[in-house]
């Protein structure tokens, strides 16, 4: 699990047959989880100041990892009891959208980002999304492309200040939208407040 809260930038080294290597100051331990641009990798193999992640086939189906060069967000494996100042976490990409234009606001920034239909009805306005591993707020929605105003800190402390408009980023859509969704699918009627309590107290 993570939270979307980025760890740091860390370089990329390299990223050949299904190995990606990253230069960061965060040194794991072989076998732990870490985020990298919000996808779950593994760690198998860990140098002085550098570790390395394997990706299986279906991640590299999904994943835009044409973004596997220059610098990546990483975050490692939330620990239990840590602190939830982003929201909850899987690594699971659902699909990769495409920015579609870039406004500055006073001081922010506003990506527009175009995805695919398919997972649009897990996005609501003010509700949580990860591009590329960072915890944001969505705020408005129009067919399949949605905005996300990306703060002074933010942007200053992620790769979203090297964005332009047309990179693939990574999605996921909050975890527990998609479990409701479901729910409602399978047993086709709306969730009580009591099926919503217990399916948020497991997650």
């Amino acid at each position: 699990m993570f939270t979307g809260l980025i760890r740091e930038c860390a370089e990329v080294l390299f990223y050949k047959d299904n190995i990606l290597s990253l230069k960061a100051k965060y040194c794991p331990n072989i076998g732990d989880s870490v985020s990298v641009n919000g996808a779950c990798l593994t760690v198998v193999e860990v140098n002085g100041g550098s570790f390395k992640a394997e990706l299986s086939h279906e991640s590299r189906k999904i994943l835009a990892a044409e973004n596997f060069k220059g610098f990546v967000h990483i975050e490692p494996a939330m620990m239990l009891g840590s602190r939830i100042e982003g929201h909850l976490l899987q690594g699971h990409i659902d699909a990769c959208g495409e920015i579609v234009k870039i406004e500055k606001d006073e001081n922010a920034m506003d990506f527009f980002i175009k995805a695919p239909k398919e997972i649009m009805k897990f996005l609501s306005p003010k509700g949580s999304v990860a591009i590329d591993g960072v915890s944001l707020t969505v705020g408005e929605i129009t067919g399949d492309i949605f905005k996300l105003t990306i703060i002074p800190h933010t942007f200053s402390q992620t790769v979203f200040n090297t964005y332009k408009i047309r990179r693939r980023v990574n999605i996921e859509t909050d975890m527990i939208a998609r479990y409701l969704f479901n729910f409602m699918q399978i047993g086709k009627k709306a969730p009580t407040w009591s099926d919503i309590d217990r399916i948020t107290a497991i997650y």
